[in-house]
């Protein structure tokens, strides 16, 4: 059974089709790229499955609790809930909160405890504060940012801000986790350390990963299929060796080079 099963979606402002009959299907486990054009329609069609913008028409199904259920629609904090969580091309941490206190908001939403019992600073409260804190401390750790935890995160380099998105996102516990651009603006060194990242995160979490990238390198090499949007329709998907010869994709987008 697919993890995510996208049909026919399409999202319409007005006169303009900026995803048109879209369909995408995602196995557990897998490390997926979407890839195409600027102005292809990548980010709408994330903005679609993380309740950002509600669907024109069609349907987005997340597997959760052992079946398909629809969720296009719904608010992003309740996709959030059944196990999606997602990056931004532009960088949208707490800037001014310290690496710790990003990565602990986002856990919040996992918290065994209700109002009353942060009102009353009761022992619930303390025990479950404390448990955040210590889950917070080991993706740090695993992640290398338990050097930086007391800064602020708009003190961090670049690099390590694209990272602790991505750890803040997983610090929600996602089934599904979809990475909008990651390596945007990396130098080198800082994309080959984000491609170690994230097959850390698929192999050693056991995620499924859903990649919008424009580094062919970095999608060629990490990515197991790959689906193209072109003019917010999916023009082909296939293994990257197949996308990479398919000669629709390389009039679109990819170029006789690559």
């Amino acid at each position: 059974m697919s993890l995510l099963s996208v049909d026919k979606l399409t999202k319409s402002f007005g006169g303009l089709t900026a995803v048109s009959n879209a369909s995408m299907s995602i196995e557990k486990g897998e490390l997926v790229g979407l890839i195409g054009p600027n102005g292809a329609g990548k980010t709408t069609f994330f903005n679609l499955l993380t309740g950002v913008y509600t669907p024109s028409s069609g349907s987005i199904k997340l597997e959760i609790e052992g079946s398909m259920k629809e969720i296009g629609g719904l608010k992003p904090y309740n996709i959030t809930k059944v196990g999606m969580a997602r990056t931004f091309q532009n960088i949208r941490l707490f800037k001014d909160l310290t690496v710790l206190d990003n990565i602990r908001i986002a856990m919040h939403q996992n918290v065994k405890y209700g109002l009353p019992s942060s009102f009353l600073r009761s022992n619930k409260f303390y025990e479950e504060e404390d448990r955040l804190k210590k889950e917070a401390e080991e993706l740090m750790d695993i992640f290398k940012l338990t050097h930086k935890k007391n800064e602020l995160a708009k003190n961090l380099p670049y690099g390590e801000q694209r990272h602790l998105e991505i750890v803040r996102a997983m610090a929600t516990k996602p089934a599904l986790l979809l990475l909008d651009e990651p390596a945007a603006g990396m130098n080198p060194n800082e994309t080959a350390h984000l491609t170690e990242t994230i097959a850390k995160i698929r192999d050693e979490f056991s995620l499924t990963v859903l990649l919008i990238e424009h580094d062919m390198s970095l999608v060629m090499k990490i990515c197991e299929r790959i689906y193209v949007l072109d003019y917010g329709m999916m023009i082909a998907s296939g293994v990257p060796e197949e996308i990479k010869n398919n000669k629709r994709v390389i009039e679109a987008y990819l170029g006789e080079d690559v």
